[in-house]
């Protein structure tokens, strides 16, 4: 079973930026697709960005060009990059395989863009 550990939250102000790291624990991580995922306070899940085990990536519009996601294969951890972070960024940040395993889900990480 792969297990999956987010950090690197926080508090940021607005046009501020983080790098979240997902850790995972599978040993055929490099061949599984992964996403980034977010819940916003009284919302549903929503998909963030995605990486192939090639490396080609896909974002949702609310973030492109904000965020990027990356992963590093021989360290079995994946990245979210995020900069210039708006107030609608505000959530607990998730990763997970694409599609997402049911039994996947960690405790998220919590990001806060207030001034």
């Amino acid at each position: 079973q792969v297990r999956l550990v987010e950090s690197g939250g926080g508090l940021v102000q607005p046009g501020g930026s983080l790098r979240l790291s997902c850790a995972t624990s599978g040993s055929n991580f490099k061949t599984i697709s992964m996403g980034w995922y977010r819940r916003a306070p009284g919302k549903q899940r929503d998909l963030v960005a995605t990486i192939t085990s090639g490396g080609t990536t896909n974002y949702a519009d609310s973030v492109k060009g904000r965020f990027t996601i990356s992963r590093d294969n021989a360290q079995n951890t994946m990245y979210l990059q995020m900069n210039n972070l708006k107030p609608d960024d505000t959530a607990v940040y998730y990763c997970n395989t694409r599609p997402a395993f049911a039994n996947g889900w960690g405790q998220g990480t919590q990001v806060t863009v207030s001034s």
